[in-house]
Formats: structure tokens, sequence, C-alpha cells
């Protein structure tokens, strides 16, 4: 499996490969790019995937400060902070924007159908309506998928052959930086029934309000 790191750096290539000379030339001559971060700036992991993709970057040619300037947007997994700042990125019309996953995706598409944008990591593309298909995105926007929906019930299914005697399991998730999760959710189920486990979902939210048991840096990262 391609590591973290490998996977941003690939990132890096893929956005410096796109068709910049497209966009018109900025006054001062430098490129500029868009990043809306669905994570808190304080978050040490989303900074090393930010020095990868920076180092990515460099690697082809694009040195930050001197040929191109990087705008960084970092919402903490607040919907109403990533409407914000897609708003402000977008109006600052750069030559493309790198969204960090679904959430900022779907942001960002409701402000701009015409500069470029790359996701990083998303849930069902197709069926949130980003791009056409998989073989021709079309539209604006481009990118990766970390997982498809199948694996929700593989993740049960392993988990039963490592705890045999487990018989109850809680799906979580967070509906305001999920809306996806019935593409989660139905292969769990149906993994579930067959293999006779109890598999509820449980939505939860984060904040004050999130569960002292489920620190808010990691349940953020459940299916958001």
């Amino acid at each position: 499996m391609m590591k973290r790191r490998e996977f941003i750096s690939l990132i890096g290539g893929a956005t410096a490969a796109w068709p910049l000379a497209a966009r018109a030339q900025q006054a001062d001559g430098m490129r500029r790019i868009g990043m809306l971060m669905g994570y808190a700036e304080s978050d040490s992991e989303a900074q090393v995937w930010v020095a990868a993709f920076r180092e990515g970057l460099q690697k082809l040619g694009w040195t930050e400060g001197g040929n191109i300037r990087i705008g960084f947007r970092w919402a903490a997994s607040d919907v109403e902070s990533m409407q914000r700042f897609a708003k402000e990125l977008v109006a600052l019309q750069p030559d493309l924007i790198l969204s960090n996953n679904t959430p900022t995706t779907a942001a960002l598409l409701q402000h701009t159908r015409a500069i470029p944008i790359i996701f990083a990591t998303v849930t069902d593309p197709v069926g949130n309506g980003f791009i056409a298909s998989f073989p021709r995105p079309g539209g604006n926007v481009t990118g990766f998928i970390g997982m498809e929906g199948s694996l929700a019930g593989k993740w049960l299914e392993l988990l039963k052959e490592i705890a045999p005697r487990v018989v109850r399991v809680a799906f979580l998730y967070n509906p305001a930086t999920a809306p996806f999760v019935e593409y989660y959710l139905s292969p769990y189920k149906a993994a579930a029934a067959s293999i006779g486990v109890g598999g509820s979902p449980h939505p939860f939210t984060t904040g004050l309000n999130s569960s002292p048991s489920l620190p808010h840096r990691h349940a953020s990262r459940i299916l958001a």
C-alpha cells in the first residue's frame, strides 16, 4: 500500500502537471494554488502531508515564494468554516485549488465550476456529483479516492476473523461531514447480517459535545 507521504507527493506531481498555462498569467508572474484543508492547522499529521506536498512541487521545479504561491485555509472539520474559506479561495482566483476531502470539495464546487480543483481523497466522487465517471471526470474536478464503499463490509468481516466472539459493533460517523455515509453503511449492514453481528450505526458530532472517550483529533477522521 502506498505510504501517506508518497501519496501526497504524488498529489504534488499531479498538481504541478495541471495545464496552468491555460489560465491567465498573474500580474507578478507567479502562479497561485489555493489549498482547502479539512483539518486544524495545528494537526501534526496534516502538517506532514503539507510538507510532502511542498516537496513534491519543488522536485518538479515549483518553489514556494519563487514561481508559486500557496494560500492555505484550515477548516478544522467545521462545515461553516469550509463554506466561508471556499468562498474566500475562489474569490482569490488561483490557478487551481487543492481540496483535502469530500466536504471541502463539495464546498468548493458550490462556489466555482471554472477553477480547476484536485481532490486528495474523497468518497464516492461519482455519487456525490463531483465527476461524471472515473475514466472521464469532465467539468473542473479530478483527483483520487482512498477507498470504495464495499470495503466497509470487509472491515467487519476482518474484525470477526480477528475477534470471533464479537457480537456487536458500532459504526461511528459524523453526519455533518459524512453525508455520503450510506455509501459505506449499505455494504456494512449487509456484511453484519451475513456473519451474524449486530452492526448498528452511531452518528456523533465533534466539538464541545463530543464524547470524552472519542478525542476530536480522531473523531474527525472517522468518515469525515
